[in-house]
């Protein structure tokens, strides 16, 4: 491997033998060392690859301030949060990891402590990244002595989530937690219930609208077919009360994010506010 970039004395960017963009760590690796010379293969403690060339230029830009521990930590993380949650994380999150856990760590050195506002609706709604972010407290704690508190956690939750999203906007998955949340309120007071967070039903109503509220972030419409009248009347007629509550929704939704709620969109989730809604009706009946 020939040095591609050097980013400080320990961090330099190589390429695997796949001709993928390779950041590779060790303790003085690139000390006095310059490009296109061979990489100490001795000298390697830790390497990761990166599928976005992009990247290696923000990361070289962050790491001439940030310490490269806290990079290191960030793919410790990443490492577990791709283990565990089983999906794609863009390459940015790096980036942004690395640079949020060095001001978090900084803040708390100085004895500051912000409040995540959204803390209680990160947990709620985003529970598998949350477990995993509690776990980065673990790994942040073994790496610097520090302990943070849950509402670092609710933080890097949503860089989590951001990154499964493919963007740097974080403003947008925060305005999307807060859609999701105004739009289960609203099911909740038509209903005049509180929803069972531990059924598979919720679970499924809680992914439509987080990818739902994703869209209207993004202003992202999807491609259907010609609306479905015949299916549309139907389902207007049979679920009568999830209909007229995902119609509170839907004029939700234009006023807030003017947005025009297609036909399609009320039958999905009419579809989905019946089926939760009377899996709680029927618990309840079975309780009585």
């Amino acid at each position: 491997m020939q040095i591609k970039k050097v980013f400080n004395n320990n961090v330099v960017l190589t390429e695997n033998r796949h001709g993928k963009e390779m950041v590779v760590m060790g303790k003085g690796l690139a000390f006095q060392r310059k490009v296109g010379e061979a990489v100490d293969h001795e000298q390697v403690e830790k390497t990761f690859v990166l599928e976005n060339e992009n990247v290696s230029d923000q990361l070289a830009e962050l790491l001439a301030d940030v310490p490269e521990t806290y990079l290191a930590i960030a793919e410790q993380i990443i490492s577990l949060a791709k283990e565990e949650l089983g999906v794609k994380l863009d390459d940015y999150l790096y980036v942004a990891l690395t640079d949020h856990l060095s001001f978090a760590i900084r803040r708390y050195e100085q004895g500051m402590s912000l409040q995540n506002t959204l803390a209680w609706e990160i947990r709620k709604y985003y529970r598998k990244e949350f477990a995993v972010a509690l776990k980065a407290l673990n790994i942040i704690e073994a790496e610097t002595g520090h302990r943070l508190d849950e509402h670092e956690a609710a933080s890097i939750t949503l860089h989590l989530v951001n990154s499964q999203m493919s963007g740097e906007g974080l403003e947008e998955v925060v305005e999307t937690v807060g859609i999701v949340n105004d739009m289960l309120n609203i099911v909740k007071y038509h209903f005049q219930m509180e929803l069972d967070e531990d059924t598979l039903n919720y679970e499924r109503f809680l992914t439509h609208l987080r990818f739902f509220a994703w869209r209207l972030v993004r202003k992202e419409r999807l491609q259907y077919d010609a609306d479905d009248d015949f299916l549309y009347q139907q389902v207007k007629k049979q679920y009568k009360e999830a209909f007229l509550c995902s119609e509170k929704i839907k004029k939700y939704v234009e006023n807030k994010c003017e947005w025009s709620v297609s036909n399609d969109e009320l039958i999905y989730l009419t579809v989905h506010i019946h089926r939760v809604a009377s899996r709680h009706q029927l618990n309840k009946n079975h309780s009585e």
